[in-house]
């Protein structure tokens, strides 16, 4: 059965879709772009979005019994793939060790023109 999941202090959605999904053992995350808790786009660049989006997916995996460490796949939408060596900086530090799989394009736009957008699936 699908369970909707949330997280405390969370950016709003930007449109009628869930943070979050529980199916089975696995928990698929929309895509998250560098939002504060106002909803606001975060200031800086690639490196201080990418730190900000990990931030907010660590934090809703944790809240719904998951964590980083049980990533089984990773997606990142960049806006420009000249960036990709400052995100893949920031994003290691996040998958230490025994990283997920990933994939990586380039989007010509992100909501909120954002630099980057993640999204995950993980077990719980």
């Amino acid at each position: 059965m699908k369970k909707i999941l949330n997280r405390k202090n969370a950016p709003p959605p930007l449109g009628p879709y869930s943070l979050a999904v529980n199916y089975g053992n696995l928990i698929y995350t929309c895509g998250q772009i560098a939002l504060g808790t106002d909803g606001n786009l975060v200031e800086g660049g690639i490196k201080e979005q990418t730190r900000t989006v990990l931030e907010n997916l660590k934090a809703l995996l944790e809240d719904n019994g998951s964590s980083l460490d049980k990533v089984v796949k990773a997606t990142v939408f960049l806006k420009d793939m000249n960036e990709f060596a400052a995100m893949n900086e920031v994003y290691a530090e996040y998958f230490k060790t025994n990283p997920p799989a990933r994939s990586t394009v380039e989007a010509a736009r992100l909501p909120k023109d954002a630099r980057l957008e993640i999204d995950l699936i993980a077990f719980v």
